[in-house]
């Protein structure tokens, strides 16, 4: 059976594991990268937390292990249940148990996120990413002629990027917008230097924004072959008629390629 994975923070109790009876020599820091390395030979880890055990339970720690993907999840879990691992005791792995029927709202990953997913299950030339238009949007200009305003007002420095997320062998894009904003001071106070840095933390942060709205329109597919495809879909976004034609088929093979598009 084929397996959807979404550019969103896995909450879903089947993509979750507990590992208990994690010995208390090493630090939590330790643990977490013996984790990291023993579980992430499953698949692609979204995160590994550590905590210390309960009073009552005795000395130790136990861990929260989140996954992208639910088949991985359970693969590691059967892998590493009640084995030694890392340490001289066999530790104990679980799935997640929360009842069925709670539901959470999907949370998008951020940008950096999204790539390290893409780079993951389509490779690091298997996508790209397309700056269509990276604009400015304060109103510096008009505030410095307003002297009362510019002394009260808080003002801050707005950034908005358009781009498009490119899928070369399956003629495919995904376009996202994002708009960053960055606190500012008087021009005198802040200098021309940091002014600069922060135009450009800001552009930076809104082309982060934009590429992870870009991938909110994107699933990746794993088949029970083990190709991977994508499946597009736009949502709100406004399309011209030959792209909307196009993105709207079913399943496109992409040549030779390992991954289509759906």
């Amino acid at each position: 059976m084929a397996e959807v994975v979404a550019f969103a923070v896995p909450t879903e109790s089947d993509k979750t594991l507990l590992v208990w009876e994690l010995s208390c020599g090493p630090t939590a820091e330790d643990l977490q990268r013996s984790l990291f390395a023993a579980f992430s030979r499953f698949g692609l880890l979204y995160s590994v937390r550590v905590f210390p055990n309960a009073a009552v339970a005795g000395p130790g720690f136990y861990a929260i292990i989140k996954f992208y993907s639910a088949r991985d999840a359970r693969r590691a879990q059967a892998a590493c249940d009640r084995k030694l691992l890392f340490q001289e005791t066999p530790v104990k792995v679980r799935l997640g148990t929360r009842h069925k029927a709670v539901q959470h709202q999907a949370l998008a990953l951020n940008g950096s996120r999204c790539q390290e997913l893409a780079n993951y299950y389509l490779g690091f030339n298997g996508w790209s990413k397309r700056i269509i238009k990276l604009q400015e949007l304060s109103d510096l200009e008009e505030r410095e002629n307003e002297e009362t305003e510019r002394r009260l007002a808080k003002r801050s420095l707005k950034v908005f990027c358009a781009l498009e997320v490119v899928l070369p062998s399956c003629e495919c894009t995904s376009r996202g917008v994002g708009v960053a904003e960055e606190p500012l001071d008087t021009l005198e106070e802040e200098g021309p230097l940091l002014f600069l840095m922060k135009k450009k933390t800001a552009q930076n942060l809104a082309i982060q924004k934009a590429l992870s709205d870009a991938f909110q329109k994107l699933s990746i597919v794993v088949l029970e072959s083990g190709k991977i495809a994508v499946e597009y879909r736009p949502g709100e976004e406004i399309l011209d008629t030959a792209s909307e034609e196009e993105l709207h088929n079913l399943i496109e093979v992409c040549g030779d390629e390992s991954w289509s598009v759906m």
